[in-house]
């Protein structure tokens, strides 16, 4: 690594085990890996945090514990380093890192990301939040040089929806799937049985969002036809009702909800079908982890994510949101006639960590060529 090495500042103030976390964790190592310098600027009691560091990654602490009070601590670094690109994910920190470079007037690119479907993640904020996040995507979101988002849905979006230019808009397949996660779901996983009988897995925040109570619904109808079990992975503040759900569609000991544990990918690997009921989402990461280790799985055709990754249907069922019949029969089909291991993990190669960095590379240090304003839609 030398001082001629491209330099990347990256700026993020996440939760330490969110989508963004595992999104980050591993493509700023792998930045270093293929020649760049980073810098993670540090908001404190924030994510993402990590084991090991190789070289050429730098924690840089901006002393501040909100995204929105480092920005004159971001202004600061900018003028005194002048990366070449920087890279922010999420509103908040993305407003923040476009008015620290105004602020700093200097010549660093910004990059922001969006990773969920911004029109129907609002209708869950009070409306002044709502206000606030759309006025500040309609109005400085134009003065990123790049938006990446994980899915064509996402890009729509912030077109039609918020009037943004298209050929600001860059599509970029997550950088989730590595060889550590193959490792990871060699191990076992803590299961209470042990008896080969094929579970079904969900795993997410135990929220509305991922309508979980559509996925112990299905089970249950499924479980008519076809022996299974079902294991959900995740905490939040539907547990009690979904853990009350469960009980009254008789699972009984056939359901087993451990919480947040620190491998999912060991019970990913294992698991019959992965099932992903959400509502909405910007590009689900878990259905893409379980493709890349060859486990079926069964979506519903949510925005935005699940209908590019799964080809519209043709890789796995895609099936309306809510539908409780429709989940049910996916979970038959595929645990009564699974897919080609090796067809799941092809059609996701694109998420592996050094194909995905490679394309963010391209993008934060203005090296897209000829490419097309506009990525392609899947597949």
């Amino acid at each position: 690594m030398t001082d001629d090495s491209p330099h990347i500042a990256v700026f993020l103030a996440t939760s330490g085990h969110s989508g963004v976390d595992r999104i980050m964790v591993n493509m700023i190592p792998e930045m270093a890996r293929q020649g760049a310098r980073v810098d993670i600027l540090r908001v404190e009691e924030h994510g993402p945090y990590f084991t090991e560091l190789p070289e050429g990654v730098r924690i840089i602490p901006l002393g501040r514990r909100h995204a929105n009070t480092s920005l004159l601590s971001l202004a600061r670094y900018l003028r005194r380093e002048r990366p070449q690109a920087l890279l922010s994910d999420k509103d908040r920190v993305n407003r923040t890192a476009i008015w620290a470079t105004m602020l700093a007037r200097v010549s660093t690119r910004n990059v922001v990301r969006l990773g969920t479907t911004v029109s129907i993640n609002l209708r869950d904020k009070n409306r002044l939040e709502a206000w606030a996040q759309r006025f500040s995507i309609q109005r400085f979101y134009r003065r990123a040089h790049r938006i990446v988002v994980p899915s064509q849905g996402v890009a729509d979006d912030l077109v039609t929806v918020f009037g943004l230019p298209a050929s600001r808009i860059r599509v970029l397949k997550s950088p989730v799937l590595t060889e550590k996660l193959d490792a990871l779901a060699t191990q076992e996983p803590a299961l209470p049985w042990n008896d080969g009988i094929p579970y079904v897995l969900g795993v997410g925040h135990l929220s509305a969002r991922k309508d979980f109570s559509t996925l112990i619904r299905a089970v249950a109808l499924a479980r008519r036809q076809r022996r299974c079990r079902l294991v959900i992975l995740g905490e939040g503040p539907q547990r009690r009702e979904l853990e009350r759900l469960a009980a009254a569609e008789g699972l009984g000991d056939d359901v087993f909800m451990p919480g947040f544990v620190s491998n999912p990918y060991a019970y990913m690997g294992k698991a019959g079908v992965f099932v992903l009921t959400s509502r909405w989402e910007g590009m689900p990461v878990v259905l893409a982890e379980s493709l890349g280790l060859g486990t079926p799985v069964v979506a519903t055709n949510c925005p935005s994510g699940p209908s590019e990754l799964l080809q519209n249907g043709r890789l796995a069922p895609l099936v309306a949101m809510g539908d409780v019949d429709a989940v049910a029969r996916g979970i038959e089909d595929v645990l009564r006639s699974p897919p080609t291991r090796r067809d799941l993990i092809e059609a996701v190669h694109e998420y592996r960590v050094e194909t995905s960095t490679r394309a963010y590379l391209r993008v934060l240090l203005d090296q897209e060529g000829d490419d097309p304003p506009r990525s392609t839609p899947w597949p």
